[in-house]
């Protein structure tokens, strides 16, 4: 099943709160954002997160909603010490002023202890599964969308390459009906050499030869439909068979001189940048 990289995902379970957003992303990146108590919890949640996905940007944030059983513990001591160590520091360096309540607080880190809340941590991952289901139901879904974009777009880019392999046929012929008219105008009928038309045409013809990037667009796209059609994880192959396909058609465009082909390739060109764009959104 194809998967976009852009989702949300939420879950709630006694008291704790998870929320997950995904971007996209060339490889698996998290970012949590929990409650310092929870820290040892990390590894964990990450190793759920890449045991769901394989691509994307994950900004992850848990909270706990009864934060009211938690309490704040001074260490009057460590408190006492600060006390101490700044008055030492005004009196060294003669420094005008008062120390009181406020100052001390300041430093409130090194002495203020924010006791562990009570929780059970069965509903943390409770909560967080939930989210990353969820999450993962909006991806797949998104998924769906961009199935259908990439289904109507492949099919016209294979329609365009019919067309420019149609087109192909006939350039040739153009050319020496062209060079035929041309010499006609400067030298007369009468003073045409055939056989040396023939000749021009035949180099011409190599130079102008498409055949083979027409070919290999053709088994890239096949390719693409294949890869496609079997889902999973896909987005790198198929941006990797973009960039064949973009290649083979840049190829093309500098030597086909035929208008019709050139204003075929152009839209062709506009067409791999749209599939692109949602390529690099599939996981």
């Amino acid at each position: 099943m194809i998967q976009s990289m852009t989702g949300f995902g939420s879950g709630e379970k006694n008291g704790f709160r998870v929320e997950i957003r995904s971007l996209n992303h060339r490889f698996i990146e998290i970012s949590l954002k929990v409650h310092p108590f929870m820290n040892k919890y990390d590894i964990p949640l990450r190793n759920i997160i890449k045991e769901r996905f394989y691509r994307g940007k994950f900004d992850v944030s848990v909270s706990i909603s009864n934060k009211e059983s938690a309490s704040l513990k001074i260490n009057k001591e460590s408190a006492k010490s600060v006390y101490a160590a700044l008055q030492d520091l005004q009196k060294d360096l003669s420094l005008p002023g008062e120390i009181n309540i406020n100052t001390i607080t300041e430093y409130g880190t090194l002495f203020i202890i924010e006791e562990e809340p009570e929780y059970n941590v069965d509903a943390l991952y409770v909560a967080f599964r939930e989210a990353i289901s969820e999450l993962e139901a909006m991806r797949i879904k998104e998924g769906k969308f961009i199935m259908d974009e990439l289904h109507n777009r492949i099919e016209l880019l294979t329609h365009i390459n019919n067309e420019i392999k149609l087109l192909a046929h006939r350039e040739t012929e153009n050319f020496r009906e062209r060079l035929t008219e041309k010499l006609k105008l400067i030298l007369g009928a009468e003073e045409i050499d055939t056989n040396r038309i023939i000749q021009e045409v035949a180099i011409m013809a190599e130079k102008m030869d498409i055949s083979e990037e027409i070919n290999r667009i053709e088994n890239h796209i096949k390719q693409f439909i294949e890869i496609f059609n079997n889902g999973n994880i896909i987005g790198r192959k198929l941006d990797f068979l973009l960039q064949e396909i973009n290649r083979e058609v840049n190829t093309l465009s500098c030597k086909a001189c035929d208008y019709d082909i050139s204003r075929l390739v152009v839209e062709m060109k506009t067409e791999i940048e749209k599939i692109r764009e949602q390529v690099q959104n599939i996981q």
